[in-house]
């Protein structure tokens, strides 16, 4: 792999941030974000994007390519938890299986997000629908792996609620935020982005900054839940996207995605939620343990993927698609 890709990543502003949360935890020092920040600067991030993403929907139409790419995302989104949970269910019950299959069927907008300013810095295109994409990739892993819960628990079918389920599927915060953006965007268009740009755009960088910041003080703190889930899963978290990944990119291959939009959908395929499906795992199946799923997902996969995921995959996509 060219060296100078990872280099690239590295020094970006945001990522670099990210390491200065990090090593800010390593030295001790008192830096703190408060608590509601990050929440607004989440919630600003998908916003943006968003919305962004519709105003690129609508310049584009919704093409057979656009169809492709969105049912290759639904078939992931749905595919990536059946085949993990049977490799989890080596080492672990079925409850931690499927709330960990669940995280990585799931996206990280974050790193979506930080893929997108990756290919900003190198020149490349991508297409906004990809947002779309990532919209719908965000849910499904939660029905399904509570449909694996259902099939293979030893006490038989859990009595699950769920009307409850599909709501926190379908309705939390993120997903509905990120659609409802898309949705402004796309019937706005030009005119809306003309008028919101100086906010969507102006900002974006800087904000995604700050939020990698603390996105790398919490990795820090979580890094020594790691001690309590053994090799077996640091190792999981580190090769499952690597192979998620390849299978977006050969799918990408076939349904002839340009590279742009390749690397954002092998990153999907690659990245795990430690937002939303943490959120609804607790409410749906509080046996599961929270500290595994949360810390596999984002103090290993998630620094895995902005640091050397990324480029790793764009190597991918420069030797696939010669």
């Amino acid at each position: 792999m060219d060296a100078n890709l990872i280099v690239s990543n590295i020094l970006n502003p945001p990522v670099l941030f990210f390491f200065l949360g990090m090593t800010a935890v390593f030295v001790k020092s008192d830096l703190e974000i408060p608590a509601p920040v990050p929440k607004i600067l989440s919630l600003y991030l998908l916003f943006a994007i968003g919305f962004k993403g519709g105003v690129e929907l609508i310049k584009s139409g919704i093409t057979q390519e656009v169809i492709l790419t969105l049912l290759a995302a639904m078939l992931m989104a749905c595919l990536v938890p059946v085949y993990t949970f049977f490799i989890l269910r080596l080492k672990l019950d079925t409850y931690d299986a499927a709330a960990i299959a669940a995280t990585y069927g799931s996206i990280s907008a974050v790193t979506f997000i930080t893929a997108s300013a990756f290919l900003t810095e190198l020149g490349i295109d991508f297409d906004g629908y990809m947002v779309a994409a990532l919209a719908l990739m965000e849910s499904p892993a939660i029905i399904v792996g509570l449909i694996l819960v259902n099939l293979f628990t030893t006490n038989g079918k859990r009595d699950l609620a769920w009307s409850e389920v599909l709501q926190e599927a379908f309705l939390n915060s993120s997903v509905f935020l990120l659609v409802g953006s898309l949705l402004i965007g796309f019937l706005t268009g030009e005119h809306g982005w003309q008028v919101l740009e100086p906010f969507t755009q102006g900002m974006f960088y800087g904000v995604l900054s700050f939020f990698l910041l603390d996105m790398g003080l919490v990795a820090a703190r979580r890094i020594k839940d790691l001690q309590k889930t053994g090799i077996f899963l640091i190792s999981f978290a580190i090769l499952i996207p690597v192979l998620n990944a390849g299978i977006g990119l050969l799918i990408a291959k076939f349904i002839s995605m340009p590279q742009g939009d390749a690397l954002l959908f092998a990153v999907l395929c690659a990245s795990a939620s430690y937002i939303a499906v943490p959120a609804a795992m607790r409410l749906t199946l509080p046996e599961a343990n929270p500290s595994l799923y949360v810390s596999t997902a984002l103090a290993v996969t998630f620094p895995f993927n902005i640091i050397v995921g990324i480029p790793l995959y764009l190597y991918g996509i420069n030797l696939l698609w010669r």
